[in-house]
């Protein structure tokens, strides 16, 4: 049997990121999921002026809140990544606490509706107007010189956990009366968490069909109880091995799970797949049932249909279904899941069209799918639109050994469970063709300006499906800021400031991006003025610190291949590979103009040369972590090498630092 356990689960802990800061009193929460959307949630409460610390500690992320509620500056800009869940209770907290913020997010987040949450706040009195596109982000709440929100009764016509939550976290905090109620059961983490943190609420914990929910503030003293509890496990990311264990026939007892039961639905629909789930009840956290399942795989799944007041309560775990579906006997159904179309992706017409090039039979319909299970070898690519679910569910149907699938795009599954493949590794049978056990791993390139270091490292991790890490991009980013602040030319005020600052690196697709102060630069990062400081910036021994934590903490949840000048020998001394890439300070110099895309001339090249060959004296000779060559590092002379056989030449190297296993 594989005994699990999973990381902390993700709603529970968005909330406990976003209220415990709330309080009058303190708080300490462990055990937080360490995905990207809750960091994105604590990066905003920061930005907002709570008194929040976080640590990354062995099961997950801690934080601190001294207490004492928010205290932000002149409407900050608020960067919600790709975490609806930040967004959307942040408007809720934003409007009840009068605070005049923008809501941002990256692209995906962009693109998904927001009016179901504004519209009900403009209706309590919120000031609230779309900055961008209509009933997109980003929004931006305008806040109240005097005043407060009316009372609002909110009939929804879909259940939605996060529209109620900020219309309760708007009326709690404007203490004035709100009630929802939903057609179905929606998850119910705030309501259980605001009511151990002394908030009269009326609401059945128990309810198993359509509920309401209310808020009277009548009597009430106000002021939030401080929070301390630890997250219990999260059944979404449960779910996900659970697939697995019944894919590959293999008995699974997963530990410490929340078993809410707005979360827990998917578990009546593996049973009726024929799934033997047995369920023991350990002791509650916060109001938050516990429960330890040991699961008992069929001989075969049977074809399953789900609908109706179901589906909120299967809402993450639908992909996992379908995959799940396209294995069983028979054909199966889903119907009403039409909220699927705006999450991260189009889940429905991603699902579909996926599986249908896999050689499923699929029929997709506006609010659901058609389903026929088969058997036999499946074979494709998938492309996940950076959603992590959809990476996740596929990675499922791969590791039952009966499928060979390439896909695009594994990091984005950080946004809920950093290290699933390395969970999911115990349920495999045997190992994907051509790839890498998931065990953790560095590749350091270093080398020379205009060595090629960032394009063949990009390339080898593309090829390997590793994570690139340009650690330029972090000096950048913290040029950028410092431009921002007018403190660029000021290297003792940088120093003064840097050790405090928020920056991080967040995974995008095949690599990462850069977040600084609750911000992403993006394009920015590029311009002139940072590269002309980002030399004297990068110099700074407080700035070097930072940026060196910072990389270090991108190994912990990947296999990456960072480049940099001193990677093998300061940053990952230990790295499994290191390659030192050099070449003719000439043919980098024609390397360097080829980037800038004009006519150049013999001149041109001389002149170039010279500059490179100053700044390669320059890094030689810095006093702190200068360009050398680590000892174990193998160089290779690409001064007459194309980029591609560059590249083939490391994948040779990596196939034997970390034994590629082939079928």
């Amino acid at each position: 049997m594989i005994r699990v356990r999973v990381p902390g689960d993700k709603s529970i802990s968005h909330r406990a990121a976003l209220i415990a800061p709330l309080a009058s009193t303190g708080s300490v929460v462990r055990g937080l999921s360490d995905g990207a959307d809750v960091r994105a949630s604590v990066r905003a409460m920061r930005r907002l002026g709570a008194a929040v610390e976080c640590a990354e500690e062995e099961r997950g992320l801690t934080i601190r809140c001294a207490g004492g509620g928010l205290d932000p500056g002149p409407a900050p800009g608020l960067d919600c990544g790709n975490s609806g869940t930040t967004a959307r209770l942040l408007a809720g907290i934003l409007a009840g606490s009068g605070i005049a913020a923008v809501l941002d997010g990256d692209p995906s987040l962009r693109s998904r509706p927001m009016r179901r949450v504004i519209y009900p706040l403009q209706a309590m009195g919120a000031r609230i107007e779309y900055a961008g596109a209509p009933e997109r982000l980003p929004v931006r709440l305008r806040g109240r010189a005097t005043g407060t929100l009316r009372t609002l009764r909110h009939r929804g016509r879909v259940a939605s956990a996060q529209v109620k939550s900020a219309v309760l976290l708007a009326g709690v905090l404007a203490r004035v009366r709100v009630e929802v109620s939903e057609p179905a059961l929606s998850r119910d983490h705030t309501e259980r968490m605001l009511a151990e943190m002394g908030v009269p609420l009326a609401f059945d914990p128990g309810r198993t069909g359509a509920g309401e929910v209310s808020f009277d503030p009548s009597g009430w003293e106000g002021g939030l109880q401080g929070l301390r509890m630890t997250v219990p496990g999260d059944p979404s990311s449960a779910a996900f091995l659970i697939g697995a264990s019944l894919l590959g026939g293999r008995a699974a007892r997963v530990e410490s799970v929340a078993a809410n039961p707005g979360r827990i639905g998917f578990l009546s629909v593996l049973e009726q797949m024929g799934a033997g789930i047995d369920r023991d009840p350990a002791p509650a956290q916060a109001g938050e049932p516990l429960e330890t399942w040991t699961v008992h795989p069929p001989d075969g799944l049977r074809a399953f249909s789900i609908g109706g007041d179901l589906i909120p309560r299967v809402i993450d775990e639908i992909p996992l279904l379908a995959v799940l579906a396209a294995r069983a006997r028979g054909r199966s159904e889903i119907r009403d899941a039409a909220e699927l179309r705006v999450k991260e992706s189009d889940r429905l017409a991603v699902l579909a069209r996926t599986l249908a090039k896999l050689g499923v039979v699929v029929e997709e319909r506006s609010g659901g799918l058609a389903i026929q299970g088969r058997s036999g070898r499946l074979r494709g690519s998938v492309e996940t639109r950076g959603d992590h679910r959809i990476a996740m569910a596929f990675g499922v149907l791969d590791a039952a050994g009966d499928a060979d699938l390439r896909i695009d795009d594994l990091a984005c599954a950080d946004v809920s469970y950093p290290g699933f493949w390395e969970a999911l590794e115990p349920f495999r049978r045997g190992s994907p063709r051509g790839s890498f056990s998931r065990t953790g791993g560095v590749i350091a390139v270093d080398g020379p300006a205009a060595s090629g270091k960032s394009s063949t490292a990009r390339s080898v991790a593309q090829r390997l499906g590793f994570l690139h890490v340009n650690s330029g991009l972090l000096y950048r980013a913290i040029t950028w800021w410092a431009l921002g602040r007018g403190i660029a030319e000021d290297g003792a005020a940088i120093e003064a400031a840097v050790p405090g600052l928020d920056v991080d690196l967040v995974p995008a697709r095949g690599g990462f991006q850069v977040c600084v102060d609750g911000a992403r630069p993006g394009p920015a990062l590029e311009s002139p003025e940072v590269t002309a400081r980002v030399s004297a910036v990068s110099a700074l021994p407080a700035v070097r610190g930072v940026v060196l934590e910072r990389l270090r903490r991108a190994d912990r949840h990947h296999e990456i291949v960072c480049d940099g000048r001193d990677i093998g020998t300061a940053v990952f001394p230990g790295a499994d590979l290191k390659i030192f890439l050099v070449a003719e300070a000439g043919e980098r110099a024609r390397r360097r103009l080829r980037q800038r895309g004009a006519p150049f001339t013999e001149d041109d090249i001389e002149r170039e040369t010279r500059r490179i060959e100053a700044r390669d004296r320059l890094d030689r000779s810095r006093p702190l972590s200068p360009l050398r060559r680590a000892s174990d590092a193998i160089e290779i002379d690409t001064t007459s090498m194309p980029p591609d056989r560059v590249v083939d030449a490391i994948l040779e190297l990596a196939a034997s630092a970390f034994r590629v296993t082939s079928t």
